[in-house]
Order: C-alpha cells, then structure tokens, then sequence
C-alpha cells in the first residue's frame, strides 16, 4: 500500500502520519506540502515527518501526475484553512482549496488509486440554530473557506465509481496538542489565555454552538476512511466526522478549561452582535458506518494534554494572538520578509534555497 498525504507539514498532519505508521506499518507513506509551516514546531521529540517514507515539497496548484503513481489512496489535508485567511485570500482559498482539489482528484482516478479522502468541514453548514445538522440537512456555508469545501464535495461526488471510492469526512471544528500546534482554534485559544493570563475572554456572549474532535481522533477517522469500502457507504459519502458528546456552546468550552485550569476566569461580551456562525452537528451516521474508529478522546483530557504541553514549552506569550502559532500571521510574516509572493508561491529568486517543485526527498 502506497498512501500520499498533502498538508502532511499543517496542523493536522503530523497526528495522521503518526497514526498511519501504527496502523499500517508496511504501508509507504508519502508527504506533500508547501513547508509554510514546517519550522512551527511545538514540543516535539523529533521531526514529524521522520515516520515518512518520502517527503515531496510542492504546491497543489501544480501537483504533477508522477506523485500518483502506484498510489493507493489519498489523503488530502491541503487547505487554506481557516475563515481569517479564507477572507485575506479569497481566490487563493478557492483555487487551492477548490480548484485544486478537484484536479488532483481526477489525476487520482485517472492514476488508479483506488481511495481518495478529502478533510471537509462541519462549517458547511453555517447558521444552523440549535436543530444539529445531518448529512441531508440544507447547506448555508458562510465563508470562502466553507464554500470552497461544499464546491470540492459537489464536483467530487461526480467522480466516485466502484474503481474510485471517495470519502468527505466533514470534521468538527479541530482541538488538541499537535507537533504543529495552532492556536487560532477556540478551545486552543480557550486554554492558551489561561496559561499566559489565567483569563478566558470570549468575544460573543458565548451562546454559539461549535462541534470539536481532537486532531488525534481524526486521525482515527481518515484511517476509516482510507481501510472503507463501496459496501460501507457507497462509492462516495460525505459524513460528519465527530461525536454526538462533542457539541458544546463556546460558553461551555470555556467553563470545562477552568474546571481544569483552576483560577481560569471567563469574560463574556454579552454585548457583542450574534455570531452567525453557530451550528450543532449529527454524528449518529459516522457512529453506524465506522463503529471501530469513533472518538476516544474525552473534552477534559483534550484540555489537559493542551495544558500540559504549554506548560512544557515555558509558554508565557501573553501576545500568542499576534504570534506565528496563528496561521495568518505567519502567512503575513513571510509575505513581509519576502519569502512568498501575493500568490502565496515561493519567490525563488529572493530565497533560491528553497524548491517547491515536485522533487523527491528521501526522509528515512
């Protein structure tokens, strides 16, 4: 088995290498990724990447065809990923995470891989109310970032036969420690402000729903995806990935952090405009098709391992929100220096060093 992983050097990504390895230990792991984040190393023993075969840099815009072949399935991570860089870089958010998606897609089929598993999201639904939104429920995405996820599960869907399975696997809202660790995610950001300032400042009153799953139970959730057959689910399915016990009000995610963090105080703008993007979610589905690769993860211990691990780095950045463990900013700190264009491409002139072109490296 031969698996490729793009945005294997992201947030989520060390967290399913890791567990690919585990599960399947024969398999040759390949990586793809552009490397913005490769330097954002958090606690970690050791380079993530060292549990790959092979790690390839290069954009997805420009994914050529070699990188496929003899590949089994795959695993595309690769996004713009969050609504402040979706607002930033609109277009880009749709080319790369919608354009993209859909030609290395059908260069997947036309390759033979036999399984490609794409990292939608719960945001597709948007302004949902309390009713928690099934699979069939009505589509209402609010940003460049939810729309460019329906768009990719629309065209995708006409791709999928009994010799290409695809699975949209529309995760919850991602938490938990990473080797990459973001922290412009709520419960992160939730447990990082008690650790530097032992105070949780929520910029709505609180009320809005959010699912979360640990980025470890994804993991655990692509591996479902990736072993999955026509027999469960269909040549395509898209599926809310979580857990039922997982939909919480931000107010309530705020609360759990100080049961765990003692001395935690909450502040609320109960002042602030309804925050729209407010959405419970339906995991039964997930439950039935993949009762062997559910969420193990509880909120306390998300919030633990969280705390345990800044607490190991020293972290003491009263700041983090204007640091580069905010993807935006780091993105803007190296367009400032120069390192990338308005594009978002490598300016190889001003750091010739660097190549992003589809060459092999090998890691072990």
């Amino acid at each position: 088995m031969k698996i490729l992983i793009t945005g294997n050097m992201g947030y989520v990504g060390p967290g399913v290498v890791s567990h690919l390895r585990k599960t399947f230990p024969d398999a040759t792991l390949v990586g793809y990724d552009m490397a913005y984040f490769a330097s954002s190393l958090t606690n970690a023993a050791v380079l993530p990447e060292h549990n790959l075969d092979v790690q390839i840099f290069g954009d997805v815009r420009s994914l050529s065809a070699e990188v496929l072949e003899g590949v089994t399935a795959v695993i595309h991570l690769a996004a713009i990923s969050n609504d402040p860089m979706g607002s930033k870089y609109e277009q880009i958010t749709l080319d790369v995470n919608y354009h993209s998606s859909v030609a290395i897609a059908k260069m997947a089929k036309a390759a033979g891989v036999r399984s490609f598993i794409f990292a939608s999201s719960c945001s597709v639904y948007g302004a949902a109310g309390d009713q928690a939104k099934r699979e069939n429920s009505a589509l209402n995405p609010l940003t460049a970032y939810a729309k460019s996820k329906v768009f990719t599960e629309l065209d995708l869907e006409h791709l999928a036969d009994d010799q290409f399975n695809i699975t949209c696997l529309r995760f919850a809202t991602a938490c938990g420690m990473s080797d990459r660790l973001r922290l412009d995610l709520v419960l992160n950001d939730f447990v990082a402000a008690a650790v530097v300032s032992g105070q949780i400042s929520i910029l709505s009153d609180g009320s809005p729903w959010r699912p979360l799953i640990h980025v470890k139970d994804m993991a655990r959730a692509i591996e479902w995806g990736v072993s999955r057959n026509s027999t469960n689910g269909g040549d395509f399915i898209s599926v809310n990935a979580g857990s039922n016990e997982w939909n919480y009000q931000v107010k309530d995610l705020a609360e759990a952090v100080v049961s765990v963090i003692p001395g935690t105080t909450v502040h609320l703008n109960t002042e602030a405009a309804p925050d729209k993007r407010s959405y419970r979610v339906d995991f039964e589905l997930f439950r039935q098709l993949a009762p062997d690769h559910q969420p193990v993860y509880t909120l306390k211990q998300a919030i633990a391992e969280l705390y345990e691990s800044l607490v190991a780095m020293k972290f003491s950045n009263v700041e983090f929100r204007n640091s580069l463990l905010m993807r935006l900013k780091l993105l803007t700190s190296l367009q400032e220096r120069q390192y990338i264009n308005a594009e978002l491409e490598w300016n190889h002139k001003r750091n010739p060093g660097v190549s992003i072109q589809p060459t092999l490296e090998i890691v072990k």
